[in-house]
């Protein structure tokens, strides 16, 4: 878990991921979302997902915490 947070810009995406633990490739395995999609969503303010891979973001994020899981990219 050392290497999280090593000075990479984040989004309020990535920084939620860095909080609950998730990595990238744990997310990506659990979603179908490619991994540098994933990873340009965590550190690129102005990415967002298509609606196809948002929802299966969205899908995988509940299992982790339904809380926060309901939209990181409000348009």
């Amino acid at each position: 878990m050392g290497w999280f947070g090593l000075g990479r810009p984040r989004t309020r995406f990535g920084k939620w991921m860095e909080e609950q633990g998730v990595t990238q490739e744990e997310l990506s395995q659990k979603s179908g979302v490619s991994r540098g999609t994933i990873s340009r969503l965590a550190s690129k303010d102005d990415a967002r997902p298509g609606w196809r891979n948002r929802k299966k973001l969205r899908e995988a994020l509940r299992a982790y915490d339904e809380e926060y899981a309901d939209d990181f990219w409000d348009d």
